[in-house]
Formats: C-alpha cells, structure tokens, sequence
C-alpha cells in the first residue's frame, strides 16, 4: 500500500535511531530491579540484551566479512583446487576456518556445506558426513541438495539406513524437476543396495510418472526391467 509504514521516507532511518534505546531502556530495567527479579526471568532478560547486543554489534559486520572471505576459497573450489579451498591458500582462509570463525553466519553456514563438497570429492566420506551435518539447510536455496549430497556420503561409506533418509528430504520439493529427481534415483539405488525391491520399484515409478522430461526418466524402464517390472 502507498501510504503503509515500510513506504514512507525516514522509516527505517527511525527504527534504527530506536534500536539502541531499546537496548539502553532493558538494560536500565535490570539495573532497577536486579534484587528482586527472579532467576528465571533473569536469564530470559539477560538472552533478550545478548540478542540485541549480538544483532548490532557483531552479526552485520560478521555477515559483511564473512561473504567476502568465502569467496575466495569458492574459487578455488571452483578450480577443482580442494586442499586450498579446504584449508586456504596461507593467505585466505579455507572452508574450515571460515565455518568456524564465522559461525553462525550466513556465510559461515555455507563453508561447511562446501567442505562437505570438498571431502566427498576426496573421498572422505567420514569427514565429508560431519561437514554437512553441520549445515543447516532450511530457509536456503541449497538445503535439498545439500540433504542430496550427505546422503551420498552415506552411501559412499554403506550406510544404507542414514542415505535413504536423507534422499527423502532431499526429494521433499516435489515441484523441483531438477533436484528431486536426480535423488530420487539415488533414493531407488539405496532402497536396492538396503535389498527393499519393491521400494525400489515405486521409486522408479515415481520418476518416470512424476517427471518424464527429467533425464533420469530415460532409463527408468531399464532398471525397472532390472528389478522384474516388465510393466
């Protein structure tokens, strides 16, 4: 609307003149009345003015850092170059040290999901597992494939069990004509490797079915005629 809050000039400029009021007026609060307050409550204020203080003062500029340090090992990775992006360059820091020093950063989030990327590539599948259990995939663009990629480190290393759950959620989209397919064949591969045929064959099914422009499609006859469909 025309004339809603977020549209008119000054707005934000005001919220952020206020922010640190807010900060002052919490803290003023528990000056006032640090003897009686109970413990409990205490500790909800103290989290409230640790967020607050989190959110001005370190996480903006930690995000800003963050972003810019995880370029580079990017491009390494890029390059196929996966000690320098695992472990930098002796200049740059690798995917390791930015997830550990930008922990809890968008982008710091991030470098454990391309460590994880890194030790698969390698063939550290153990490695490869715990990087990306470290990354928390909701609310980003990557968390489906991400969810696609441990569960082929599970494979790699025969956990059956662990890839198979995390090929379901990485098929969650069920309107990804790209990402949920390509897993959905690997959720049909770990289902035959877990000797669960006929899992297998409803997988399959699903593909050619559900996607039949995907190119995973193309071969769901086959390896439904490997598993005695005929149908």
């Amino acid at each position: 609307m025309a004339n809603s809050a977020r549209n008119q000039p000054g707005t934000q400029r005001k919220s952020a003149q206020q922010e640190p009021n807010a900060l002052d007026n919490l803290m003023a609060l528990y000056e006032r009345n640090k003897k009686v307050i109970s413990t409990a409550t205490t500790i909800v204020l103290v989290v409230i003015v640790g967020y607050f203080a989190y959110i001005k003062l370190y996480k903006g500029p930690a995000d800003e850092k963050a972003a810019t340090a995880l370029s580079i090992p990017q491009q390494y990775f890029a390059a196929d170059s996966l000690d320098m992006a695992l472990n930098g360059d002796g200049k740059n820091p690798g995917f390791i040290k930015i997830g550990k020093k930008y922990d809890g950063t968008a982008a710091g989030n991030l470098a454990h999901y391309y460590e994880g990327l890194c030790y698969l590539k390698k063939g550290d599948f153990k490695n490869a597992i715990k990087a990306l259990k470290e990354f928390d995939g909701k609310g980003t663009a990557v968390g489906n494939l991400a969810a696609g990629v441990l569960g082929q480190a599970y494979m790699e290393s025969g956990d059956n069990a662990h890839a198979i759950e995390s090929f379901k959620k990485a098929t969650a989209d069920k309107d990804d004509g790209l990402v949920t397919p390509m897993y959905l064949y690997q959720l049909g591969l770990a289902y035959v490797a877990a000797n669960n045929v006929n899992e297998a064959k409803a997988t399959f099914k699903r593909i050619r079915d559900e996607y039949p422009k995907s190119i995973q499609a193309r071969d769901m006859d086959k390896e439904l005629a490997r598993l005695g469909e005929l149908n």
